[in-house]
């Protein structure tokens, strides 16, 4: 099984172009979503942790966003709690995949948490900034001060950048990325295959 792990910054469009490797996709940020919708320990922890911002279930991704804003601990507080249960959803989707023959995790602190193994390939979305702002802004839950809070997060770009197998330039329309994520994944399957 050939593992690939999509990395870059916030908002370069690596959802994007994980799906267009047509292979099963985790997906950390809908993981998450689906914790603070449905994950009655998670709210639990949140609640002990952050009173006075988390009080209702599901979950309010605003609520945490105010409680990043008045404090940038908080963020930590918050992926103490989080990212566990995240790593126990990547285990079973790990197992339930272990046949097929690419899987994608689509995971932003994938470097930063440690999350992937030596044997992955690491794929880096580079984007200019006006692309970045631009999907970033079209998000429902954009937010500024949040987005710097995070961006803060990310180990150096240039670092990640460094880490990586290859490094995919997403400016181009959705028809040319189509086309380039073809010749790539199929130059990964045939290099994997004949190592």
């Amino acid at each position: 099984m050939i593992r690939l792990g999509i990395i870059g910054s916030i908002g370069s469009g690596k959802t994007f172009i994980g799906k267009l490797f047509k292979a099963p996709i985790f997906n950390a940020d809908k993981e998450v979503n689906y914790l603070y919708r449905y994950n009655r320990e998670c709210f639990n922890k949140l609640k002990k942790k952050l009173p006075k911002f988390v009080n209702s279930f599901p979950i309010k991704k605003n609520d945490l966003s105010k409680a990043i804003i008045e404090d940038k601990k908080n963020l930590k507080k918050i992926s103490s709690i989080v990212h566990p249960l995240v790593r126990k959803r990547l285990k079973k989707f790990l197992n339930k995949n272990k046949n097929s023959k690419i899987l994608v995790l689509d995971v932003p602190l994938l470097v930063e948490n440690k999350l992937y193994n030596k044997n992955d390939i690491l794929i880096f979305v580079k984007s200019n900034k006006k692309k970045i702002l631009k999907r970033l802004k079209e998000r429902s839950n954009y937010n500024k001060d949040v987005l710097k809070k995070l961006v803060e997060n990310q180990v150096v770009l240039s670092k990640k950048k460094r880490l990586a197998n290859y490094i995919v330039d997403n400016n181009f329309t959705p028809k040319i990325m189509k086309k380039k994520i073809k010749t790539l994944k199929k130059k990964i399957l045939n290099e994997r295959n004949n190592s």
